[in-house]
């Protein structure tokens, strides 16, 4: 019985101890090599991401400096001295702002452009990839020709100035609130072609018996969008809203090249990993722990506005 079997698995096939016949490359590979591929991927994932974690939620506890010095327990000092700093408030409002201001954008204009450019037109490829070109472009790039654009002198102001629009320029990179607002245009510039890409492979999806279905019901573009598009993409709509929301609240490239690395004046401008980076990393009197402490305050309220975000689109959906 058992030759039979052997003979039926074939020449060049190996038979498993489940019974299962093994041909191919696999005949020659190891039964560890699997657990190759999976575990060394895992332990990068571990000592890039797991360990700076906790090793980050442990500095948060200690008076660990910047050059390694100190590490002693002190318990929540460091939270109760970043909660008692006016500058820390300042920065998770701007932080707060930004996200209030980019992720509805965000959440919705993509997926405006992605209906505009989803028809298959002649010449609509062209137009897709002109949409796209901010998306792959460098963000250091892209904040420094805005700050050219916006600065006092720029092409902006000088336009404003010359056709009688306002009296003195506008201070798009100075004033607390112009700088914030400049960095979420910045934002939305380069962010805004990526998530049409999204949004457009969810609208592929849509059934097209149900825009036929609304055109024989006498539906307009405005009310076919509201009624079958936005239900169809309502899932992309909500990945699209968090990722932006954990952008947003991490945000730190454009507000720190507009403000050339200041934070805008006297740092009111400043965003929370601004807030992070110079308190935890200034060598003469910065603290690690008081600025570990600030991170995971960071990852905390992160991690309660996605909650929120998921909270309230189960409500919309079940409504």
């Amino acid at each position: 019985m058992s030759r039979s079997r052997a003979s039926s698995a074939g020449p060049g096939r190996r038979r498993r101890k489940s019974g299962q016949t093994v041909n191919g490359a696999a005949r020659f590979r190891k039964p560890w090599v699997p657990y190759l591929w999976v575990g060394v991927p895992l332990l990068l994932v571990i000592y890039f991401y797991v360990y700076p974690f906790f090793n980050t939620l442990r500095l948060s506890f200690t008076d660990t400096t910047p050059l390694g010095e100190g590490g002693n327990w002190v318990g929540l000092e460091n939270y109760s001295t970043i909660f008692a700093d006016s500058s820390f408030w300042t920065a998770v409002l701007n932080s707060v702002v930004y996200a209030l201001i980019v992720v509805p954008a965000m959440t919705m204009l993509p997926l405006l452009l992605g209906v505009l450019v989803k028809e298959h037109v002649p010449g609509i490829g062209v137009f897709r990839t002109l949409y796209y070109l901010p998306a792959i472009s460098s963000l250091v790039v892209i904040a420094l020709a805005w700050g050219a654009i916006l600065r006092d002198n720029g092409l902006v102001n000088n336009f404003l100035v010359g056709s009688g629009l306002v009296n003195s320029p506008v201070p798009f990179l100075t004033g607390r609130w112009w700088l914030i607002i400049s960095s979420c245009l910045i934002t939305l510039w380069s962010g805004v072609p990526y998530y049409m890409l999204m949004y457009l492979t969810a609208l592929a999806n849509i059934d097209k018996s149900l825009y036929e279905a609304a055109a024989m019901d006498g539906a307009g573009a405005v009310r076919t969008f509201f009624t079958v598009t936005v239900p169809g993409v309502r899932i992309m709509m909500a990945f699209v809203a968090t990722l932006s929301m954990i952008g947003c609240l991490k945000i730190f490239t454009e507000v720190q090249l507009l403000s050339n690395g200041t934070g805008g004046v006297g740092g009111r401008s400043s965003t929370l990993t601004m807030y992070i980076r110079d308190i935890g990393l200034d060598p003469a009197y910065g603290s690690l722990g008081e600025g570990s402490a600030a991170a995971v305050f960071l990852f905390v309220m992160t991690v309660g506005f996605i909650i929120l975000g998921q909270v309230l689109d189960r409500r919309t959906g079940e409504e």
